[in-house]
């Protein structure tokens, strides 16, 4: 082999490997001292894996997203990241919410990565649906959604109040994902599009759909948590199914119009109602007043 096709080889060996994508996995986490050191040594092993198989580039990141844990998260976080250069982390200055810390970790890894995909820091999501999400990105795919394939593993109210839930965002004209939560891959123009946005009321399972890029499913098995406790109780599901109806739809809004203007056509009809009376003399003296009154929503004063 000559100098000049020794050469060739290199550089044709280094434009491969320089196309390889470079991916960030973002992961937030609260309060996870007890499931972190389970779950991110399984996050290193696949990350290392998808870099021998030479699927991505040596300089893809872990990303943990501390939502100002009031445990020693942070300090695991800041441990793990000198043990080994793929771990990284943030720390938000308190606690903004899993949506809020999800988009901060997204929005700092668009400009470092190819591609990112984000996942719960607790193990349930399947680590090993990464390779096929890769696969739907090399087939040209921008977004790739986790699907769980089942919800044998939840509770019967959480299954059934899930489902009724995507249902009723359905019915009100909300483009989501069935059965997806935020186990998903966006590439980097994505990130870069959404990052436009301005909404306050974070829903990223309803807002990702709107970018309107090629998107494809990735169906997955979700296990058990790995240690420690789910940091979602019923309060704070039914605050975030509200952010999800209230920010993507105007359906809530156009009821809420509605019932307003049946109130007042009401209060309008029963005022006629009432001045007819007087005019005609079927009424009891300061009746009409009365009712006046009461249909225009003024105040009594006694």
């Amino acid at each position: 082999m000559t100098a000049d096709s020794r050469q060739q080889t290199a550089d044709s060996r280094q434009q491969t490997a320089d196309s390889r994508p470079v991916l960030w996995l973002v992961i937030p986490c609260y309060n996870e001292q007890e499931v972190l050191p389970i779950t991110a040594p399984k996050f290193l092993r696949k990350l290392n894996e998808l870099i021998t198989s030479q699927k991505i580039h040596d300089k893809s990141r872990i990303l943990f997203v501390n939502d100002g844990s009031k445990d020693d998260t942070w300090q695991i976080i800041t441990g793990l990241s000198h043990q080994d250069h793929h771990y990284s982390g943030i720390s938000l200055s308190r606690n903004r919410g899993h949506q809020n810390a999800l988009l901060a970790g997204l929005m700092e890894a668009k400009d470092h990565c190819g591609i990112t995909i984000s996942l719960d820091c607790d193990g349930q999501d399947d680590i090993n649906a990464v390779d096929a999400m890769l696969a739907e990105y090399s087939s040209g795919s921008e977004i790739v959604y986790g699907v769980r394939s089942s919800r044998e593993s939840d509770t019967w109210f959480k299954r059934t109040t899930a489902q009724a839930f995507y249902r009723l965002l359905a019915s009100m004209g909300v483009e989501v994902i069935y059965n997806h939560a935020d186990y998903r891959l966006i590439s980097s123009r994505v990130l870069k599009h959404f990052a436009g946005f301005r909404e306050v009321n974070i829903y990223l399972r309803g807002m990702i759909p709107l970018a309107g890029f090629k998107s494809s499913c990735v169906m997955y098995e979700r296990a058990e948590r790995a240690a420690g406790e789910s940091h979602y109780p019923v309060t704070k599901m039914l605050a975030f199914a509200f952010d999800g109806i209230t920010s993507l739809s105007v359906r809530p809004i156009t009821v809420i119009a509605c019932m307003g203007t049946a109130a007042s056509l009401l209060g309008f009809i029963g005022i006629l109602w009432a001045v007819i009376a007087f005019i005609t003399g079927h009424n009891v003296t300061g009746w009409a007043s009365t009712m006046c009154r009461s249909a225009s929503g003024e105040a009594f004063n006694y």
